[in-house]
């Protein structure tokens, strides 16, 4: 299978990716490697050619080619943009696929996805991380030295033209792994769908943490060990593997959403919601949630549901499954639970006014032992938490409803804040996307054959130009880098906010029904004892009294 890999830089020296390229570097140092004399070691065996430039002048070529458009001047701008196609290592034995056959189908696949760019494409047969698989690296100027013909893929104003900056969108990427998809399903190679999510995603970074815990984690055993002692692990687990194993187990036994989150939080001590149709996982030892999507597909809600249902139908054996991992004696075991993950409470259902147990004595049975239970559990709540009044639980869900209106009052004031600023982010990045073409009309001697032909770049600007101009009064705009880190930040605010609200929603919605059922048992209490005979009215009241006061 051909796997897609994308890296950018903002590395000025161009000179550093052809020497990469060209030389043997330490995989873990990413340092070079010299021989017995200091000098550096070239590959053992690659390929290399260069589209619109020569492969050996690549940097130089670059660094002219920005000086001419007055791009990449600035420190944090991308200079450059990686794309490794790495093969599957078994192509090479069962599918025939050789070093220089994998350079020509990639450098036929960089001269159709990027053309009009700089680019050095270069073979290696050595693999990585001692996979041995044959890979591509396409490395490719961030401006466009030559205009093209706009393509189906291109999603961004003028990008076909020369001197604009490449962009690597996921409209893009999404692009390009499909051209991969067609290209070893037309070679014969082994090949996987690319666009469907992985089972088990495993990022970049995810993998290093690992091998670098690994070693880590060697060092100290071997220390141990010499002294005698046996150590604990031996094995490095990051926080997604420990995520991935402890879903694993607990989702064999469960048979729904809370039968999971009981198990994760009494075994592993970690918390799982849903929300926005996905799970969210919190590992103990951290303060945000990880998503399903960050953890795979077999870890997410549609992949679970269907393992719950095979295990409620019996088609999955449940072993270790008893009576104290059943959802409601957790909860009664542990009285937040009822509140952060989920609650057995239901309103208790007035016999009086329900039609249907009217006409059915079946039902009226069936409604009179769930209100038994939730009685039960009202009252198991009820003592758990500590309400010795009814005044105490009134206060209670006052209070809870105060937070409820702020947290939404908050959540309401960070969306208005989100909208400001992405109108901002909006009108710079228009602004500066335009200014050139604007300080071209200003220049030119033609104003009004220029405006016709470049109109919307005109518009745009004026546009831009004007809506800033009134939201910066003191003229003083913040860069669009500012900007979008600020909104990175705030979508961090927002995604936390929701789930407060989310959990505060949740715990007024549970103390409205334990109100409710609360004031249900009084009132049945109240009826029985005015239909008591005259000699028992006296004890009951007393017994009422009590209740009142417990409640």
């Amino acid at each position: 299978m051909a796997i897609l890999k994308h890296i950018k830089s903002r590395n000025a020296n161009y000179s550093d990716a052809l020497n990469y390229l060209l030389y043997q570097h330490d995989e873990e140092t990413g340092k070079p490697i010299p021989d017995e004399y200091g000098n550096k070691l070239l590959r053992e065996e690659f390929y290399m050619d260069g589209l619109n430039c020569s492969p050996l002048s690549f940097d130089k070529e670059c660094r002219m080619t920005n000086k001419k458009f007055n791009k990449n001047q600035k420190k944090e701008d991308i200079k450059s943009h990686h794309y490794i196609i790495s093969f599957d290592p078994t192509d090479a034995a069962e599918c025939g696929l050789t070093g220089k056959r994998a350079q020509e189908l990639c450098l036929e696949f960089a001269r159709k996805n990027f053309p009009g760019y700089q680019a050095l494409v270069v073979t290696h047969t050595d693999g990585g991380n001692q996979s041995g698989n044959i890979h591509t690296h396409i490395v490719i100027n961030s401006v466009r030295k030559y205009a093209v013909k706009r393509q189906s893929y291109m999603d961004k104003p003028n990008e076909e033209k020369s001197g604009y900056k490449h962009r690597s969108t996921n409209r893009f990427l999404n692009h390009l792994k499909k051209e991969i998809m067609e290209m070893c399903k037309r070679e014969g190679l082994h090949q996987i769908d690319l666009l469907s999510p992985a089972p088990e995603k495993v990022t970049e970074a995810e993998f290093r943490a690992k091998a670098h815990g690994q070693k880590k984690l060697d060092r100290i055993n071997k220390k141990i060990v010499q002294e005698g002692l046996r150590p604990a692990a031996t094995t490095f687990q990051t926080q997604k593997d420990f995520l991935r194993d402890a879903i694993k187990e607990c989702s064999r036994c469960a048979r729904t959403f809370e039968e999971l989150q009981s198990l994760l939080l009494e075994n592993y001590n970690i918390s799982v919601i849903s929300q926005r149709k996905r799970y969210r996982y919190l590992h103990p030892d951290r303060d945000r949630r990880i998503t399903e999507k960050a953890l795979g597909t077999k870890y997410g809600r549609e992949y679970l549901e269907k393992i719950f249902i095979q295990n409620g139908k019996g088609l999955q054996t449940e072993k270790g499954m008893s009576a104290e991992h059943s959802p409601e004696t957790d909860y009664h075991k542990d009285p937040t639970a009822i509140f952060c993950y989920g609650t057995k409470l239901r309103l208790v259902v007035n016999l009086q006014t329900n039609v249907k147990a009217m006409q059915s004595e079946a039902y009226a049975r069936k409604v009179k032992i769930t209100n038994l239970q939730q009685m039960a559990n009202t009252l198991i709540y009820i003592q758990e938490h500590g309400y010795d009044t009814r005044e105490n639980l009134t206060g209670a869900t006052s209070e809870a409803h105060k937070k409820l209106d702020d947290a939404q009052k908050r959540l309401s004031d960070l969306n208005a804040e989100m909208k400001t600023l992405n109108a901002q982010i909006h009108y710079t990045g228009q602004y500066f996307a335009s200014k050139a073409a604007y300080a071209e009309f200003l220049k030119s001697k033609r104003k009004k054959k220029y405006r016709s032909e470049h109109a919307s770049e005109i518009t745009a600007y004026e546009e831009s130009r004007d809506w800033l101009k009134d939201f910066y009064p003191g003229g003083k705009m913040l860069s669009l880098k500012s900007l979008k880190f600020r909104k990175k930040e705030l979508q961090e605010m927002i995604s936390s906010q929701e789930l407060t609200l989310q959990d505060l929603k949740d715990y007024c919605k549970e103390l409205d029904t334990v109100s409710y059922n609360t004031d249900a048992i009084l009132t049945r209490r109240a009826m029985e004892t005015e239909q008591l005979p005259e000699h028992l009215t006296t004890h009951h009241k007393s017994q009422k009294e009590r209740n009142e006061e417990i409640l």
